[in-house]
C-alpha cells in the first residue's frame, strides 16, 4: 500500500494536534519582539520540524505577546531559508527554525551565499529525536543483526534509501553503514515519502526513519523496527531494542532542531529568548504534544547550545569527510 508526501506527514502532525500559530494578545508591555516574528522553516509544513517549530511557537506567542508566524521557504536542503535569515536585520524580528542539516550544509554546498558559524547566532535547542532503522516485513529479516549477517555475505547487493543525497538519513545511514562494516548501496531519492515507499515495497532494504514518523507505519504493520538510535528504548516502541542493545556502537545520528538568529542580533533579544522558548519546552503543554510525536524537548541555556552547535558542526563535517558523501553520491 503506498503513502504520499502529505498522508506521511499528516499522521505526525495529527499526533500532536499541531495547527496553524494562533496570534493572541499580551498584557505586558514588552520590548521586544515590536511585531510580529517571522519564523523561517526551510521545509515544507507537516515536516518534523515545522511542527516542533508550530508547537513552540504557540508558547513564545503567549509569553513574548507577539505572533510567532511560520513561513515555509524549502529547497536545497534547507539552505534557501537559511539565506534569508543569515541577510535579515539583526533586530529578533526574522528567526530560523532548522534542523541537524544546518551544520552539514557547509561540508555539501561550497558555493553556499552565508557561513553557518559565522552568520547565525545559536538561540535555543528545542528538541531531538532519535532515528528507527525500519524494514519491509515480507524481507524476513529476524532482526538488526541478522539482517548485518545476511548483507556481509552478499556485499553490494543491498541497498538502503534516504530522502536525497546529503540529507539527514543519507549522513544517518552512512554512519551506520561504516559503524556496521557493511558494502552497500545508498539510493537517494527526491523525499522520504518516495523512499519509505519503496521501502514498504521491498525495493530497497532499509530506512533510517525519524521516530515521529515511523510509529504509526510500524504500528500500522507496513514496517518493522529492528532498532532504534537512542541511549535507552522509546516509550513508543518499548520492544524495539537500542542499536547498541544490538551490538553496534556509534551507530546513531541524533535528529536534532533548534533556533538560530542573525548574528548581529543583540546579546539581549538572544537571552531573552533562550529564556522563553526553555520555559515554553518546559510547559506541560509542549510536553504531552511532544509525548505524543516520540520527541524529546531539549532545553538548555544558550552558551551550552553555542558549544553544541560548534561541536555538531566540526563532528558532521568529520563524518561526511570520511564517508565521502557527496550530493551526486
Amino acid at each position: 500500500m503506498s503513502i504520499d508526501r502529505r498522508q506521511l506527514f499528516q499522521w505526525a502532525a495529527a499526533a500532536c494536534g499541531a495547527a496553524a500559530i494562533p496570534s493572541r494578545a499580551f498584557s505586558q508591555p514588552l520590548h521586544y519582539p515590536s511585531g510580529p516574528v517571522r519564523v523561517v522553516v526551510p521545509f515544507t509544513a507537516g515536516s518534523t520540524t515545522d511542527v516542533i517549530s508550530r508547537i513552540v511557537g504557540e508558547r513564545l506567542d503567549k509569553y513574548l505577546g507577539q505572533p510567532f508566524v511560520v513561513d515555509n521557504r524549502p529547497g536545497a536542503g534547507g539552505t534557501l531559508g537559511a539565506t534569508q535569515v543569515a541577510t535579515a536585520a539583526g533586530d529578533g524580528q526574522t528567526l530560523l527554525i532548522h534542523s541537524a542539516g544546518h551544520v552539514a550544509n557547509a561540508s555539501l554546498y561550497p558555493m553556499l551565499k552565508y557561513d553557518t558559524l559565522r552568520d547565525f547566532a545559536p538561540v535555543a535547542m528545542l528538541a531531538s529525536m532519535p532515528n528507527v532503522f525500519v524494514v519491509s516485513p515480507q524481507k524476513g529479516f529476524a532482526s538488526l543483526q541478522d539482517l548485518i549477517a545476511k548483507v556481509k555475505k552478499s556485499p553490494g547487493k543491498y541497498s538502503y534509501g534516504s530522502s536525497g543525497s546529503g540529507s539527514g538519513a543519507h549522513i544517518a545511514g552512512e554512519k551506520f553503514r561504516m559503524a556496521a562494516g557493511l558494502d552497500v548501496l545508498h539510493v537517494p531519492y527526491r523525499g522520504t515519502p518516495e523512499s519509505v515507499n519503496d521501502v514498504i515495497g521491498g525495493r530497497l532494504d532499509w530506512f533510517l526513519l525519524p521516530l515521529a514518523l515511523a510509529v504509526p507505519l510500524v504500528k500500522a504493520g507496513k514496517l518493522n523496527a529492528l532498532s532504534i538510535g537512542a541511549s535507552k528504548r522509546s516509550a513508543l516502541l518499548p520492544d524495539v531494542p537500542t542499536t547498541t542493545e544490538c551490538g553496534i556502537r556509534d551507530a546513531d545520528q541524533l535528529f536534532w532542531v533548534g533556533m538560530f538568529a542573525p548574528a548581529k542580533t543583540p546579546q539581549e533579544v538572544i537571552t531573552r529568548l533562550n529564556t522563553e522558548a526553555v520555559k515554553a519546552l518546559k510547559s506541560p503543554e509542549t510536553l504531552s504534544r511532544f509525548e505524543k510525536l516520540g520527541v524529546d524537548a531539549s532545553p538548555m541555556p544558550q552558551p551550552e547550545f553555542a558549544r553544541f552547535v560548534k561541536d555538531e558542526y566540526v563532528a558532521t563535517a568529520a563524518l561526511i569527510k570520511q564517508a565521502g558523501i557527496r550530493l551526486d553520491s
